[in-house]
């Protein structure tokens, strides 16, 4: 795609014959789902109902972020709570792959019912190229498989419309300016949420322990960033590990978790670099998760792989 305004123009046309009657949106507050719910309601107005899901699965404070963020981008939205049923769908779950299934179907079921009032069976999703690429199918082997492709069941009733398909992040990010979307360069977060952050079993403690440990690592890079320490990063996050670690609390000797911190920059998320931070700002993010998280969280690794061979997510 080499002029935004032609494929914004192209798309606007296009939109109203593939979506005849109604359609309701998957808004998680990305930026892909969030430029294809503008795309589809400057095209079909309040023919399309976009939904924002809150799986319990969040960073800190996301409903409201992104509620606002929506708000800015003049998109008229609902919010769905679902926290119970998706921490259900998790229960007993270790394995990545399965993980991304059992989110992706759990979100499939739960617009199924949301259509049904709707009265349609049309779903937009803001997929782009790499979640297709990477989810593998004819002669691609999966890197993993993201929940809005791999995860859709195959006995779904849905018909999908990805208007944003064939593009790259990049490009995407190049549409949203466009459309005047407010931070398009915003930091990417996986549709599955924290639980694809959260090596192991997904349960509500162990979320709320990523939560903490990735809310000080936006923190502290966005203060060092705004300080002009570091250019801005592509993606930073926590990732909790689910191998128990030894440490020291006062005088005794207490196991507790790992977490493992990854700031990369990249352009199109197909490849990443490892961002090699400041040692002070390193030690910043270390001092902060085993202070807020004193007694369970008792260790910090930084990431310093690329991708390839790693992937940007932990999982």
């Amino acid at each position: 795609m080499n002029d935004p305004a032609a494929f914004v123009r192209d798309t606007l046309a296009r939109l109203p014959k593939e979506i005849a009657g109604t359609a309701i949106v998957a808004a998680s507050g990305g930026i892909d789902s969030t430029t294809a719910a503008l795309l589809v309601e400057r095209a079909v107005g309040d023919r399309a109902r976009a939904i924002f899901v809150d799986t319990g699965l969040l960073r800190a404070g996301e409903v409201e972020k992104v509620s606002e963020f929506f708000r800015a981008s003049g998109l008229r939205f609902e919010v769905a709570t679902a926290s119970d049923r998706f921490f259900a769908a998790l229960k007993g779950t270790t394995d990545p792959e399965e993980k991304r299934r059992r989110i992706g179907r759990e979100f499939i079921r739960l617009f199924e019912e949301e259509a049904r009032k709707f009265g349609t069976d049309l779903l937009v999703q803001g997929t782009i190229a790499p979640d297709w690429i990477e989810s593998g199918g004819a002669l691609r082997d999966t890197i993993k498989t993201h929940h809005n492709v791999g995860g859709v069941p195959k006995d779904s009733r849905l018909r999908l419309v990805e208007p944003l398909r064939d593009l790259y992040k990049d490009e995407v990010r190049a549409v949203a300016r466009e459309l005047r979307i407010p931070e398009p360069d915003r930091q990417p977060f996986p549709g599955p949420g924290l639980a694809v952050r959260v090596a192991g079993e997904v349960t509500p403690e162990r979320v709320r322990r990523a939560r903490v440990a990735n809310a000080i690592v936006e923190r502290e890079v966005e203060r060092a960033f705004g300080a002009g320490e570091i250019p801005r990063p592509w993606q930073y996050f926590a990732a909790l590990l689910d191998t128990p670690t030894v440490g020291v609390l006062g005088d005794n000797r207490v196991r507790g978790d790992a977490v493992s911190v990854r700031v990369v920059e990249s352009i199109d998320a197909m490849t990443a670099t490892a961002m090699a931070l400041p040692k002070p700002l390193v030690a910043r993010i270390a001092e902060a998760i085993t202070r807020e998280l004193s007694g369970q969280v008792v260790r910090v690794l930084y990431d310093v792989t690329d991708k390839p061979p790693g992937t940007i997510e932990w999982e």
